[in-house]
């Protein structure tokens, strides 16, 4: 520790909220506020003050709001989070000086002392404070300081308890030898409907009016309104990309497909394409444009399931088999759930090192994002959002 610590007179303790000692950031939503609360003491009688700074990523400068004792040593403040994404809070705590001064001051006065050369001591800090300040702020203090120095002792000791001196002295502290919180705190924030929403799940392909025929987006659309009059808020789709055909399984998740049987959405890929492609017995880009123009008109988001896997006909498969886990024979590791029994008919993408097979979960922004990669231009700001749900 640098000898400069040692006078550091104030400690922190006990900042909340904090999870796992600051490893993991709070959540909100964005628009509500933080309320955070710490343990600020130092030894002796002197009166501590501290703050919450804050700041949204990336902005540089800190913003700040005064903390407010709430008992013994425990201090209380909050922060508005404006917009999405993470936040940064800490406290700082330091001596208040001058708060210290006019408690005592109050106490001398009221005890019939002299005060004279407490008034003096006053005087210096105010003046002190006078050359920290800026503009109108400065002015002011230095005219309080010349107040407090004047002939008429129950003049100077009115201007020392007044409300006016004191939130210019508060504005303007001596943080020289401020002690910090030893954490940067996180916070994420995100939309209400990362919060709570009610979700439901659509499959296009089971879609169609008539029994026997493959649905699609079109008619998945024709389904919105009726979901939207449930109260939902988010329809939430499979994967509506192209489905492999090696070991596919059939109802029930028998071992052995029929012909018409159209396999499991989460085995994707064949040699229509793979997660830049939507199946065709599904219909378009454009029809996926549709469906989600439909939505919002209704008062829905659409959130689509990105699984990071794939079929053996993926391209992936064929193209960057080095994105795939192997087993000790040479060949691909197959995907294993809870769920469902995937094995041979689906691989899991192990370390994907391409951001172009990364794409936003925002529905709208894959349909865009992938009609429109052409190699490295692809978007990777996220692999998923609130709304994404998990992979099959």
């Amino acid at each position: 520790m640098r000898m400069s610590e040692g006078r550091r007179r104030v400690a922190i303790e006990n900042v909340t909220p904090e999870i796992d000692c600051g490893r993991f950031p709070i959540k909100r939503t964005a628009g509500e506020t933080v309320v955070v609360e710490a343990d600020v003491f130092a030894e002796g009688h002197d009166l501590v003050a501290a703050a919450v700074q804050y700041r949204a990523e990336p902005e540089t400068p800190w913003r700040e709001v005064r903390m407010k004792l709430v008992e013994n040593d425990r201090f209380r403040a909050e922060f508005p989070v404006d917009g999405l994404g993470r936040h940064l809070y800490t406290v700082t705590g330091w001596i208040d000086r001058f708060g210290t001064w006019r408690r005592d001051l109050a106490k001398r006065v009221d005890a019939g002392q002299d005060v004279a050369v407490d008034m003096e001591v006053g005087a210096d800090l105010v003046e002190a404070a006078g050359r920290r300040a800026r503009g109108q702020a400065g002015r002011d203090l230095r005219a309080f300081a010349k107040r407090l120095r004047g002939p008429g002792v129950e003049g100077a000791v009115e201007t020392a308890l007044s409300e006016g001196l004191r939130e210019l002295m508060d504005a303007h502290p001596d943080r020289r030898r401020a002690t910090a919180y030893g954490r940067q705190l996180g916070v994420v924030a995100d939309r209400e409907r990362a919060r709570f929403s009610a979700w439901y799940e659509l499959f296009p392909r089971s879609t169609a009016p008539e029994p026997g025929r493959h649905g699609t987006l079109k008619d998945a659309g024709e389904r919105l309104a009726y979901v939207a009059a449930l109260g939902f808020d988010v329809v939430y789709l499979p994967p509506i990309h192209p489905i492999g055909t090696s070991f596919r399984k059939g109802a029930n998740n028998t071992l052995r497909a029929r012909p018409d049987d159209p396999g499991s959405p989460w085995a994707i890929g064949n040699e229509d394409g793979g997660h830049k492609a939507v199946h065709p017995d599904l219909g378009t880009l454009e029809d996926f444009d549709a469906f989600v123009d439909h939505a919002a008109e209704l008062g829905l988001e659409v959130a689509l399931d990105i699984a990071f896997q794939t079929s053996p006909d993926h391209p992936y498969a064929k193209d960057h088999p080095e994105w795939f886990r192997r087993r000790p024979d040479g060949t691909i590791q197959y995907a294993e759930t809870r769920r469902r029994d995937t094995r041979t008919s689906i691989r899991s993408i192990s370390s994907p090192t391409d951001g172009r097979i990364y794409g936003r979960s925002c529905a709208r922004s894959w349909s865009s994002g992938w009609a429109t990669a052409s190699g490295s231009s692809a978007s990777t700001t996220r692999t998923r959002s609130p709304l994404a749900s998990g992979n099959g």
